[in-house]
């Protein structure tokens, strides 16, 4: 399945991020001083960051804990959910 617009080739790769760090983690829970783990863990982990700061300042935040401090408004609500993503809603 390839990405549809900018949008979601953008939150394509966080979420590929994401699952590494997740990964990496699960091995770090078993395996807490592995430096080459760790070091992978810290570089995808400041990836992850970077791509979800850009995904929020072009798209709007990801989740509620990635709203900007601007809360008149509930932001949040306004991106299409993720299953609506690839379809017009």
């Amino acid at each position: 399945m390839k990405p549809m617009n900018e949008r979601e080739a953008l939150l394509w790769k966080v979420q590929a991020y994401e699952f590494a760090c997740i990964e990496v983690g699960l091995f770090l829970n078993t395996n807490p001083n592995d430096k080459t783990a760790l070091a992978y863990f810290k570089q995808y982990r400041d990836m992850k960051h970077q791509l979800e700061s850009e995904f929020t300042k072009r798209f709007g935040p990801l989740t509620a804990g990635h709203m900007d401090n601007d809360l008149s408004t509930w932001r949040w609500i306004e991106n299409p959910w993720p299953w609506e993503i690839g379809r017009e809603v």
